[in-house]
């Protein structure tokens, strides 16, 4: 007898896991809010940590993030308000200012500093790291520098918009191409009471962060999560939120998982402790950076 199959795959995603961003102290003393890190590698994999940068307070930002070393990952610096001086070891210097992302791949190593500079009012910014696969981990440094006019923003439904830093939402793509890791990076902003309808690819690792407002960010929840939830998704063919009477502002992130064995020390991420330890052994002998690195 023949079977009919029946697809058990959700219309609408669930959120699987709900974290709170929480205080953290970083570089030379940068007091930040951790969305996720090293804790939950496990549910936001291919992704690694996520920063959120606010205060009108110079104090808690200017001492910023003198000469540190990357290796075996990416970091997307993606400024809301304010600036950000920038520069590296193969000769690299700019600026990140409001509106602008740098996609950074780190691949074999590179040294470099963030330094923001004093902001009149609400400096805000984010930082997401994500992983390399082992394949790529000792790739040349890249880097790709958007500026803010330069990324499309789409209307999803009414009262509904997102910048696209990268990937395709309703045929308009995102300027941050040719990625390792396949992933979306959009920032939306939804007016009050306003319903996100967003299709979402297959076995991928789909984040919302809410860093505005409030919103319910699960089909079937009647509580409405407040600005600094992140939200893990499980499967699904589509998320689904609505904003609350504040209105709502949150990035999207997903990418496909690795599932590679991680090791993780500070800014260097690799697969095995042996590689961790030649890293930091390189870097006391002075040997971490190797020829190569584009702009």
């Amino acid at each position: 007898m023949g079977l009919t199959l029946v697809s058990l795959v959700r219309e609408h995603r669930r959120v699987d896991t709900i974290l709170r961003s929480r205080p953290t102290v970083e570089g030379a003393g940068v007091h930040l809010f951790r969305a996720f890190g090293p804790r939950e590698i496990k549910v936001v994999d291919p992704f690694l940590l996520l920063d959120d940068f606010h205060s009108d307070d110079p104090r808690d930002y200017l001492a910023g993030f003198p000469w540190h070393p990357h290796r075996g990952i990416e970091t997307v610096t993606y400024m809301i308000r304010g600036v950000v001086e920038h520069g590296d070891s193969i000769g690299n210097k700019g600026s990140i200012r409001s509106g602008d992302v740098q996609w950074m791949t780190a691949g074999n190593g590179i040294l470099h500093q963030e330094m923001p500079q004093r902001y009149d009012g609400m400096f805000q910014g984010f930082q997401l790291w994500v992983n390399l696969p082992a394949s790529k981990k000792m790739m040349d440094p890249r880097y790709r520098d958007v500026k803010g006019a330069q990324i499309p923003v789409a209307k999803i439904s009414e009262g509904v918009e997102a910048k696209i830093i990268a990937g395709d939402v309703a045929g308009v793509k995102g300027p941050v191409r040719d990625l390792v890791v396949k992933a979306e990076y959009l920032d939306v902003l939804m007016e009050p009471g306003k319903v996100l309808e967003h299709a979402t690819a297959d076995g991928s690792t789909q984040l919302a962060y809410l860093y505005e407002g409030d919103a319910l960010l699960d089909p079937e929840d009647e509580n409405p999560a407040s600005q600094g939830t992140l939200a893990v998704f499980g499967d699904g063919r589509s998320i689904r939120i609505r904003s609350g009477a504040s209105g709502a502002r949150l990035l999207l992130v997903s990418g496909k998982p690795l599932r590679e064995p991680i090791a993780w020390g500070g800014p260097i991420v690799m697969n095995t402790e042996e590689e961790l330890e030649q890293a930091f052994e390189e870097l006391r002998q002075g040997t971490f950076i190797r020829k190569g690195g584009s702009r």
